[in-house]
């Protein structure tokens, strides 16, 4: 098995199920909470995976479900047979001073989103069943690990690949998913399943976002009334910059027939960063870590085709990240 850069078709149906709706109400709902299984131990673990007959996709998580979450088990549901949710905060994806402690840990209701969506069984490990070691090998994740998230958060995705290679030998998925808001994750997790011959395919599935735009966080449950507004400059800047993305490929200034532009114009790329800073810079609330516009594997500047524009910034206490695709090119009409 190989893995795939495309990402998944959105499940059609909405993200929450109308509990109203469904036959039987809270009623049904109550007896497939009770019918859930949940694995706790490796050995649990071997035993629900192999009473599995068929194609299995995994979808690791941190618990705190919402409906991004919901519509990742609906993409796995779409590509297997069974679905297989994993619950664990992981210590060592957490810098000191991070936010480890007062992560969100909601397992009742997590349960219950599991068995809302149709989960074959939970893996819900204690730390010590995941670390059972302080010899295990670690997976560093080269430069891109050091570069965005990776320069603000040293040792997060070593900590968030290492696991992650740990959870795919556990429970040998013929597939695994993940969100798209996490990009850069999901671009190392797909080059270490490669890299590494671990044989599980890696999709990646379009964030899920509110109606004001901001993508969907276990982590939004920590901003007030006021916070959680200027949050939402996050997708601003970065509808921003698709905006500007898309008028380039329309118009370039001085472009007109006859007239010579008086100053250089800006790069597309510079105008897509422009655009968006402007709507981070009008937040003074916000401290931005970072602001890039790259290629979709993440390693270089693009000028031109498929481009990704990510974000991220400090909110108080809080840390959010969000990025968007865009395509930049020359304008339309240009052979």
């Amino acid at each position: 098995m190989t893995t795939t850069d495309a990402p998944v078709t959105p499940v059609p149906g909405g993200l929450r199920q109308n509990r109203q709706n469904q036959p039987g109400g809270l009623r049904q709902n109550r007896q497939a909470l009770d019918d859930v299984r949940v694995a706790r131990t490796r050995s649990e673990l071997d035993a629900a995976r192999g009473a599995l007959i068929g194609r299995v996709v995994l979808v690791p998580t941190m618990g705190a479900l919402h409906d991004g979450h919901r519509a990742l088990m609906r993409a796995a549901r779409a590509l297997g047979d069974h679905v297989i949710v994993s619950i664990f905060v992981n210590p060592t994806q957490f810098g000191p001073g991070e936010d480890l402690d007062r992560y969100p840990r909601t397992p009742a209701a997590d349960l219950e989103v599991c068995a809302e969506e149709g989960a074959a069984f939970v893996f819900l490990p204690e730390t010590q069943e995941m670390y059972s070691s302080d010899a295990g090998i670690r997976v560093d994740g080269g430069g891109l690990a050091k570069r965005l998230e990776g320069a603000v958060r040293p040792g997060h995705f070593s900590g968030v690949l290492t696991v992650v290679a740990e959870l795919f030998g556990m429970v040998s998925p013929d597939a695994a998913v993940f969100g798209e808001k996490d990009y850069q994750q999901l671009v190392l997790i797909r080059q270490m399943s490669r890299q590494l011959a671990l044989g599980v395919e890696v999709y990646g599935v379009p964030t899920v976002r509110e109606s004001d735009g901001m993508a969907l966080s276990s982590r939004n449950r920590y901003l007030d009334q006021h916070q959680r507004v200027v949050a939402g400059a996050l997708s601003r800047a970065l509808r921003a910059g698709i905006a500007a993305a898309e008028g380039g490929r329309r118009h370039v200034p001085g472009s007109e027939v006859g007239q010579a532009p008086t100053t250089a114009a800006p790069t597309q790329g510079a105008a897509v960063l422009q655009a968006a800073r402007s709507v981070l810079d009008a937040e003074p609330d916000l401290a931005v870590d970072y602001l890039e516009l790259t290629d979709p594997d993440l390693g270089s500047p693009v000028e031109s085709g498929p481009a990704r524009l990510l974000v991220a910034a400090r909110l108080g206490s809080t840390r959010l990240i969000d990025n968007v695709a865009l395509t930049l090119g020359t304008p339309e009409g240009d052979g």
